[in-house]
């Protein structure tokens, strides 16, 4: 059986940090009451001019690095984001022209907070149908090009950033001790739109638009829906909740996270925590926390892993990988 294993992996934070603090200057909120809500510390925005096509790519660059390879190398991208360069082509074949990828095909998909278990599903299903040897998979997002900064309850809770993870075939023996993606649960509900959406499109109004969120009702849903879709994706493998050596989460909010792995059963010394550095970066957030704890050596070959994400749609998913 071919198995869709991960082989390098990277991350992109652009220059500029904005702290809690900053956000004084011109609404009405305060460094506690920033923390106090999302666990939020500070995040990164990007710099004038700076696209999500120059994130993503950087973030590829670090993980082709990781992984010894090459852009040419790789056979497919798929470029999880909410926030592309330009309404068409896709940001991913921006990516794949510049990292000297010069064969394949490269796409957008679009899940916005649950975009990268989106695109890893895909790329799976890509890897395993043999449609492609190595999938760059990447998360790239600019979320502050659409906040609207009046709104105190949005505008403090997201940040720009980029991660990579290159998966690779490789042959496994169809048992749950391979290496590489076990498992993958997918959902959306579209009754839930006016939950969390964005007040702009080509269709609709010709403009960008604002984020705009229910956050109460969306954390209601955020808890409930993505223990369900870990513990579906975990039943798929064949696993549990004690095989689990780290959660990844969607790094959205510090209350939704702790409270998710509450109804995981696991504890919170196993789940990868980074959103007090970088805030919510929709689809980015899954795969820097993963660079970050590789890079910080928590996470060890050989050990499962399960991320989920919940986002706009509403659209919620997990995926259980074996590194």
């Amino acid at each position: 059986m071919i198995r869709a294993v991960a082989v390098g992996v990277g991350h992109y934070l652009p220059e500029r940090v904005v702290p809690n603090a900053e956000f004084q200057n011109w609404i009405e909120t305060s460094d506690e009451w920033i923390k106090s809500r999302s666990g939020i510390e500070r995040r990164h925005f990007a710099a004038d001019g700076e696209l999500t096509s120059d994130l993503a790519v950087h973030a590829a660059n670090a993980a082709l690095a990781d992984a010894g390879l090459q852009g040419s190398d790789i056979d497919a991208i798929v470029l999880a984001t909410s926030t592309p360069d330009q309404t068409f082509p896709s940001t991913a074949t921006k990516v794949q022209h510049r990292i000297g990828m010069n064969g394949g095909f490269a796409f957008d998909i679009q899940a916005v907070c649950a975009g990268f278990a989106f695109a890893l599903a895909n790329a799976n299903a890509l890897v395993i149908s043999g449609q492609a040897k190595r999938v760059l998979v990447i998360g790239a997002e600019t979320f502050s090009r659409i906040m609207n900064w009046e709104d105190r309850t949005t505008c403090v809770l997201f940040g720009d950033g980029a991660g990579a993870l290159i998966l690779e075939a490789q042959d496994g023996s169809g048992e749950n001790t391979d290496r590489g993606i076990l498992a993958t649960d997918l959902n959306s509900d579209g009754q839930y739109n006016d939950l969390l959406y964005v007040s702009g499109g080509v269709s609709s109004t010709q403009t960008t638009g604002h984020l705009v969120m229910e956050g109460k009702e969306v954390f209601k849903h955020a808890v409930a829906k993505l223990a369900a879709t870990a513990s579906t994706a975990l039943d798929k493998a064949g696993l549990g909740h004690e095989d689990v050596d780290w959660v990844v989460p969607h790094q959205a909010n510090l209350r939704i996270i702790k409270s998710t792995a509450a109804k995981l059963k696991v504890p919170m010394e196993k789940v990868v925590v980074t959103v007090q550095d970088h805030g919510n970066t929709s689809a980015a957030s899954i795969p820097l926390a993963l660079s970050v704890a590789h890079a910080n050596g928590q996470i060890q070959k050989g050990q499962v892993l399960v991320a989920e994400a919940i986002g706009g749609g509403l659209a919620w998913g997990a995926v259980v990988l074996r590194w």
